[in-house]
């Protein structure tokens, strides 16, 4: 079992020919692009008992994803996006963030789960961040953990804040993906593979397997102790950039399932993943992502899709 913990949300995308609203947030949207690479996932997070928030419990339903946690009494989170004329997003948000009682869940909810997926606004924003953390300390001891900052600065605006509070996951996580955006925000005037090479050694050995950077057409680039790899971006014609990093991240995990390398008694050899094996799995990655910006909104492939191209 594949868990994913963090933010549910409706993105109201303002396009130059108009407005359409999609069912969304990073770690819906890589707990989707799971299940519809055919692992078994549960999706742990929040929305409320209204319009927007049936939409968001019928996305995650139409792809089998499991809802262990049901709508409560506040409004669904929105983020509204502007795309521009070459497809681009900007983000605003109207955000509720908090998941009460969780800890006390956490035990029958991650038994068996052999991995666990986070970032985004989920591990930043409070008072939900310190129950998200909370959760991947208790799944480390059994699973893989992985985490993608995925960086909103209209949303966490204090970079000291972002800085440590994305290093207390990093620390605690096997398989570590981010944006050169993220980064560079991060870590102003330092090269984003440098601060990727410094993230890789967090930790010393407790500290992450692998650390894959996106960079947009140029493509990803990652590290393990073994060595620095990186791929192409494939060629596709872009409709928008919703949700690419985060069908990347479903990809990228989905590779790492396939090889049988998730669950904490998998760490030493995922650990041990040699260049050539990581630049395989980005390209796997790679291949979902652009998939998803060749067609509207954050809509990931189906393995059948993604084996087809």
């Amino acid at each position: 079992m594949l868990t994913v913990i963090g933010e549910a949300l409706v993105d109201v995308v303002q396009r130059p020919t108009g407005i359409e609203a999609h069912v969304g947030g990073s770690p819906l949207n890589v707990a989707v692009g799971l299940a519809r690479l055919d692992h078994p996932v549960q999706f742990l997070g929040r929305f409320g008992q209204d319009a927007y928030g049936d939409s968001v419990g019928a996305h995650l339903r139409s792809s089998s994803v499991m809802v262990p946690i049901p709508p409560d009494n506040k409004p669904t989170s929105v983020a509204t996006a502007l795309i521009d004329d070459d497809g681009a997003a900007t983000y605003t948000f109207d955000l509720a963030w908090e998941l009460p009682g969780l800890s006390a869940r956490l035990p029958l909810m991650l038994q068996g789960a052999t991995l666990l997926h986070t970032g985004s606004i989920a591990t930043a924003l409070k008072p939900g961040a310190a129950e998200v953390l909370a959760a991947v300390e208790h799944a480390h001891p059994s699973s893989t953990i992985s985490f993608d900052p995925n960086c909103r600065p209209s949303i966490i605006t204090d970079q000291e804040y972002a800085r440590a509070q994305a290093e207390r996951f990093v620390v605690l996580a096997d398989v570590v993906k981010a944006s050169d955006e993220d980064l560079e925000w991060l870590y102003p005037g330092v090269d984003p593979l440098e601060s990727a090479r410094r993230w890789l050694s967090l930790g010393g050995s407790e500290g992450p397997a692998l650390v894959v950077v996106t960079r947009g057409v140029k493509g990803p680039w990652g590290i393990t102790k073994a060595g620095e790899a990186e791929v192409p971006a494939p060629k596709v014609d872009v409709v928008d950039t919703v949700g690419a990093g985060d069908s990347f991240m479903a990809g990228l995990l989905s590779a790492i399932v396939d090889r049988g390398l998730d669950g904490a008694q998998n760490r030493e050899e995922l650990r041990a993943m040699p260049a050539e094996t990581l630049a395989a799995i980005m390209q796997h990655a790679a291949r979902a992502a652009a998939v998803t910006v060749s067609r509207p909104g954050a809509n990931p492939p189906s393995r059948a899709e993604l084996n087809h191209g």
